[in-house]
């Protein structure tokens, strides 16, 4: 991921100058503010777990969700907050963050931030329009990142593994089968120590914050499968149970749907596929022409790069 970020910063610092760049991408069925892929550059650990601290996470989605209904949605962020900005000025030398929510037709795909030291040209309304104007070509960049290699059979993955994070936001327990996905994270995504903590810490502050459970799906960017992550909470004493296993089927699909740019009608589609109807029967209970079924498969087996009805379905069950 550092990699993917060095050259995401290389090709931005024309348009807008930074000294460091941070981005943060999901899909839009997943929710703004949870974050399924991050890429950090520039940014030390210490100010990195500064501004991923647990304790601002409902702050921030509540931030990006403002920032993305905003008709233009890029923002300049001083952190003023209660000493905030005082120790991250005098500890790590940081300056102004200028943040954009990365949005489409779609919905809300996550965030990317570009810092200036404190030292350097505050942010203006020239950069924060240079940003925004390349905001749709990130999204199609981080699909196209993501859909670029070709749906294949891969061996298995590791099986289903649990870890616990305290209200201390640190890992307390963890199972045996939990060490191998987050090997996976560290060999394959590239993730460092430092941010698959504060990930895990931030993902168990949002269960607490939300209502509902919170899921994930990560794409399989590198290791050939994809990850679904569930935290929920466990009572009333702040520890959250976070479950990690592979992602298919219903699970995989509305992910799936997101970065392929599956429309609606494709997803029906798709979904009584893999429930195993034929062509003909999907017709018949959407009140479809069976020619109209046939140009929607046909764009999916575009979309998705699989051949025939039979990929398409191994594709969701990797």
């Amino acid at each position: 991921m550092e990699a993917v970020a060095a050259e995401l910063s290389r090709v931005i610092a024309p348009v807008v100058p930074h000294d460091a760049l941070r981005c943060g991408t999901s899909t839009p069925s997943s929710g703004v503010g949870i974050t399924t892929l991050a890429f950090w550059h520039g940014y030390t650990p210490d100010l990195g777990r500064e501004l991923l601290r647990a304790d601002r996470v409902g702050e921030y989605m509540g931030e990006l969700a403002h920032l993305a209904r905003r008709q233009v949605p890029v923002t300049v962020t001083r952190r003023l907050g209660p000493g905030m900005r005082d120790r991250l000025v005098d500890e790590h030398g940081a300056g102004e963050e200028l943040c954009l929510a990365l949005r489409s037709a779609r919905g809300v795909w996550g965030v990317l931030c570009l810092m200036r030291a404190a030292s350097g040209r505050p942010f203006d309304d020239v950069d924060a329009r240079r940003l925004a104007d390349v905001g749709p070509a990130l999204v199609a960049a981080f699909r196209g990142y993501v859909t670029a290699s070709p749906r294949r059979s891969v061996p298995p993955g590791p099986p289903p593994g649990m870890l616990v994070v305290g209200a201390d936001s640190r890992i307390r327990t963890m199972t045996s089968q939990a060490q191998p996905w987050l090997e996976a994270m560290r060999t394959h995504l590239a993730v460092p120590g430092w941010l698959a903590d504060c990930s895990f810490s931030c993902l168990a502050a949002a269960a607490r914050e939300l209502p509902r459970h919170v899921r994930l799906c990560v794409p399989s960017v590198g290791c050939g499968w994809w990850t679904t992550i569930e935290a929920q909470r466990l009572g009333d004493d702040g520890d959250v149970a976070v479950m990690i296993q592979l992602a298919s089927g219903q699970s995989l699909m509305p992910s799936f749907c997101d970065w392929y740019g599956v429309t609606a009608r494709e997803r029906q589609i798709m979904q009584h596929l893999y429930s195993g109807s034929a062509p003909k029967q999907i017709a018949r209970e959407l009140d479809l022409s069976l020619y109209t079924v046939g140009d929607h498969l046909k764009a999916l087996f575009r979309k998705t790069g699989t051949s025939g009805r039979d990929e398409l379905i191994a594709s969701l069950n990797m």
